[in-house]
This record gives structure tokens, sequence and C-alpha cells, in this order.
């Protein structure tokens, strides 16, 4: 099965750069909007000039090709402008989130031996005193009012000529390394999947042009922040692809935020994941917002609940196209097809990729069983940075082996049963979680939920459910036993709740996905 036919080889010379930002000036789109922020825009030509700009400050900097470059930026304009720049000079780009504390920038410095981070006024209080600690960060660009005593990015900018010699393209190639993506962290410290410039190439003509059907005339915007590869992908790359515009706001993503954004750029493509969604619909802006402009909608990076794309679906008449992808791969390999979704499902292969769900030896399992889902394509990492072991246990050749427990139909479509190490065993039975919180989120009652394992009495493991209740409804005995039986008529017996504990709020890790980890080691904690 040639998979890889999916997508034309990639020249001998390839730069990510020309790809997803210069092709849009040879294709006559230089005046048009790429980017629409708050206080400013950035036309193709502009943010094109100024990644050059970044391009030559980099390297005055002392960034030579494959080095990394740190990436520390709230979603603005200079985001993409360094992004693209790091590119453009043969830097490897790394990303995290500006809202980390001086510990994680600790670790984040020590790993990435970044000798140049581009960060933000915002950020300094926490990352300057990492960076001035750091044994191998040499210089800062720092973008907004105050540079700290580090050096301004637009004074950076202002030295430089955009069409100097040392603003040039470096001649990389498909198989060159481009950028890091950090995993999630859900098994552990994050770790760096390290991919080439041909990996993010190769998702975007699968995934993003023959699954999503990104267009030229699109306004995409997105609820995930741009260090997450989930949305550099939806919200910078794809649709630069295609040559589609993009709105990026600094602010935290909540309900009240997106209708805002909604309300004045009318986006057309709207990255989302499950529980804005949630909150969107719960909102009471909800029944008067113009949702109108919306032609596409995506979810990924945690169950999406039957009730809530039935509810989204009723309420704009947009389908959202459900599907899982991870930092090992870039982007998503599996995904629901517009006209094509498959309620509970997240959908089928992404053309290009191929897919085996195997048990514990490695045997392909038949339709319908559970085991771990194995995926390769034309985006897998090389690697994790610096971890041999988990390397070796990820990627085999070709293929990536993932924590994803995932069952297929007869059909092709497939179905997550959540992460090996989620899984409970109850009364001698492998037990889904995610399974428990999808029949839960059924219930009126329940807003939020996550279900992890604890011992009674006997050392038994049996399912204890961490509950956000809706407004109006009270954690008490009798709402315990009313979500008891609305499992036991759902699902066999064995599985539901024995415990519940009420909460205002689920704990986030900074994908937004609610932190079970957080949850296990909290309750590990309390019963010593």
């Amino acid at each position: 099965m040639d998979i890889y036919s999916a997508v034309a080889p990639l020249p001998e010379r390839f730069n990510l750069c020309d790809y997803f930002l210069d092709r849009n000036l040879r294709e006559g789109r230089g005046s048009k909007v790429a980017i629409y922020a708050e206080a400013k825009t950035r036309t193709f030509d502009e943010l094109s000039k100024r990644a050059r700009l970044v391009a030559a400050a980099l390297r005055r900097a002392g960034v030579r090709p494959e080095e990394r470059v740190l990436i520390v930026l709230p979603d603005i304009p200079e985001f993409a402008e360094a992004w693209f720049g790091t590119l453009r000079a043969g830097g490897v780009f790394a990303m995290v989130n500006p809202l980390l504390k001086r510990a994680s920038f600790d670790d984040y410095l020590e790993y990435t031996k970044a000798r140049v981070v581009v960060t933000h006024t915002d950020v300094l209080p926490e990352i300057g005193p990492a960076i001035r600690a750091s044994r191998l960060c040499k210089t800062a660009l720092v973008v907004g009012p105050d540079a700290g005593g580090f050096t301004s990015f637009e004074a950076a900018l202002s030295a430089e000529k955009y069409d100097s010699s040392s603003a040039e393209m470096e001649p990389t190639g498909p198989d060159d390394l481009a950028g890091w993506l950090f995993t999630s962290g859900s098994t552990g410290t994050p770790k760096a999947c390290v991919h080439t410039h041909g990996d993010f190439a190769y998702n975007t003509e699968t995934y993003a042009l023959q699954v999503a059907g990104y267009r030229e005339s699109d306004v995409c915007m997105s609820v995930p922040k741009l260090f997450f590869g989930y949305a550099t992908g939806t919200n910078l790359m794809f649709p630069f692809r295609v040559g589609a515009s993009v709105v990026l706001f600094e602010g935290r993503a909540t309900a009240d935020e997106l209708f805002d954004q909604i309300a004045h750029f009318k986006p057309t493509f709207l990255t989302h994941v499950p529980t804005m969604i949630n909150n969107m619909l719960r909102s009471d802006r909800i029944a008067t917002a113009d949702l109108s402009s919306l032609r596409v909608c995506l979810s990924a990076g945690e169950a999406l609940p039957a009730r809530l794309y039935e509810e989204w679906k009723a309420r704009t008449g947009v389908e959202i196209l459900d599907g899982i992808g991870s930092a090992e791969m870039f982007h998503i390999y599996i995904s629901n097809y517009p006209g094509d979704v498959k309620l509970g499902s997240l959908g089928k292969i992404v053309p290009g990729y191929e897919a085996q769900i195997v048990d514990p030896s490695g045997r392909v399992v038949a339709d319908g069983e559970p085991g771990r889902l194995r995926i390769r394509g034309g985006s897998t990492a090389l690697c994790y940075w610096a971890d041999k072991e988990k390397s070796r246990e990820t990627f085999q050749g070709e293929w990536c082996t993932t924590a994803d427990i995932f069952r297929r139909d007869a059909n092709g479509y497939y179905f997550y049963e959540g992460r090996d190490d989620d899984l409970l065993k109850v009364s001698g039975i492998w037990v889904s979680p995610l399974e428990i919180e999808n029949v839960l989120l059924e219930h009126e009652c329940v807003a939020e939920v996550c279900v992890i394992g604890r011992e009674d009495e006997e050392k038994l493991v049996k399912p204890l459910a961490f509950v956000v209740l809706r407004n109006g409804f009270t954690g008490c005995d009798a709402t315990a036993a009313e979500l008891k039986a609305h499992v036991k008529k759902k699902l066999a017996p064995y599985k539901y709740p024995r415990w519940f504990e009420w909460r205002e709020s689920l704990p986030k890790n900074d994908r937004g996905k609610v932190a079970r980890k957080i949850l296990k080691t909290e309750l590990e904690a309390r019963n010593g």
C-alpha cells in the first residue's frame, strides 16, 4: 500500500518559509491581509519582509542552521514573524506557553539549548531571570514597550535590511530539521518531537487540503494558542498554504472573547476544543450570537461528546470535524470528513496515512477489538530529543506506536477508548473512563467530568467521578444516586461510578485538556 503517493515529491531545495509564506507573493497575494489582530494587521508582503528582517537579526545574534530558537509569545503578528524568520534562517523553532512559570522556563532553556529567545514584555517577570541564569542563552529579543534590559525586537529588526544577504533564505531541503513540537506531558514531562521541513508540508497536503478543505477565501480563527502544534497548523500553516487569512488575539480564549472576535472578524473556519464548545453553548450569549459566517469547525485534543456535537450543529448548522493527531505525527491523521461525520467516532484515516490496532504482543487485532494504535505516514517525527529509550519504544521504522487505545469498526471508523495508562480494570474487565464520562455528560446536570480509578476497602479498583455541575444543580447524595442510575441504564452494571466528588472546576493543562494526571496525583496523596 503506497500511502506516500498522496503527496507529490518535494523539491531538493525546500524551506517552509517559502512554502507557506513567500509563495503567496508569487501567486499575487502580496497586498492581501494575512493576519488580522486587535491592534494591527499584516499583509503577506509585510509579513514576508519582516520575516526577512527577523532572519537577519537571528543570524546577527549567532543562530546557525539547525539551532533552536525558543519562541515564547502570545498570539500576535510577531509570533508569525519570529516563526517564519527562524525557518528562513535555517533555524529550528521551539514554541512554549508564555504563561509558564520561572522553573519551567529554566527547564526549557536547558533542554532546547537555545542561544536566542523571542519573547514579550509581559513574560519577562518569569522568563527574564531564567534567561539571565541560562548557561547558553545569549540573546533575548523582546516584543513590547519594555525590553527589560534585553534587546528590543523592533530595534533588532530596524538594524537590518530585508534585501540584504543576511536575510536570504537558507538553502534547506525536505529532510533538514525545522521544528520541535512538545508533547502535552500527559504521561510525564513534555518531550520534544523533532520534525523536518517535509513533515509539516506532508500533513498540510493531506489533512489540510484533502480533508479539512481550506480555501483562499477563508478567515481562520483558533481557540488553542499558536504555541500548540494543533493551532500552529490550523491557524498559521494551513491557511497560508492556500492564501487564507488568520485572526490572532492575545487574550485567554473564553466564551465571551470568542463571541466578540467572531462578531468583529466574521471567521469562516474555527479551530475548536470540546471544553470551549461546551462553554459557548452554556453562555447566555449563544441565543443571540451571529455565527452565520462559520463554514467549518474543527475539534481535537480531547473527546467530543455526541451531545455537544448535536447541540452545536443544531445551533449553527455547521458540522464539527472531530479528529486525532499528535506531536509525534505533527497533526491530525484520523478525522471525520465533511458530509461524513459519525457521532462518537474520530472518523476515518486521513489520506497518506495508515493505521493498525495491535495487542500487547504487536499482533493486529480484528475489527471491533480494542488495542493500541500504530500509525505511519510522511510526517512521523525523527525521535524524542535526548530520550533514546522512549524514542525506541515509540518509533519503529515507519511506524509510531501511540499510547492510545482504539477500536475500528467494519466500515473503517475509528473509536477512541482512552490512553492505555488511563484504563481501569473493574471486576476483572478493562473499562475505559472515557466511555463512562460520555454517558455522564449526557445527563442534564453534568457540565464537566473526569473519571479515574480508586481502590475500595477490599483494594479493588472502582470508578470515581469528579463532576462539575451545571448551574441550578446541587452535589448531594440524591444527585449521585441519580447519576449512578443513569450510567447503569446505559452501560454494564460494573461500570458505574461508586463515588462522586463535586468540583467548581477541573484542572486543565496548557492545551486546555482536563489534567487527569493532576487528579490522580491528588487522590494518591490523599489516600497515602
